[in-house]
């Protein structure tokens, strides 16, 4: 649907205008708000679809074994992947990252939770 958003320059409202695409720049648009003609026209963000392997290709190559010794930094790098890859984690996901973005050692952490991961094998 080609909604506009805009903001007037006069009264600072913003409003958004459906405008048909052949119609967009030939005909005048009002503040619909004041009637103003001094208004700008809002840019809105725009997402860009990227697939799986294009996001993990964004991280350097990390060393997980070397990151046993800096659970700080596995944390952060579990928590930006689990993000990229925009799919709801399971909240045991997040206790673990938790704990280690506040400094838990990876072993700690799998001996209080020894249920983790179970049934992974079956998928």
């Amino acid at each position: 649907m080609p909604f506009y958003e805009y903001i007037c320059l006069n009264c600072r409202k913003k409003f958004s205008k459906f405008i048909r695409y052949q119609d967009y720049g030939a005909i005048p648009v009002l503040c619909s708000h004041c009637g103003s003609g001094n208004i700008q026209r809002k840019i809105n963000r725009v997402r860009v679809a990227r697939s799986d392997d294009s996001r993990l290709e964004q991280f350097p190559d990390t060393d997980m074994e070397g990151m046993e010794n800096d659970p700080v930094s596995m944390g952060r790098m579990m928590r930006k992947m689990s993000e990229e890859m925009g799919e709801k984690m399971p909240e045991e996901f997040n206790e673990v990252v938790n704990r280690l973005e506040k400094g838990e050692s990876p072993e700690s952490i799998e001996k209080s939770m020894p249920d983790l991961g179970a049934g992974l094998d079956d998928v």
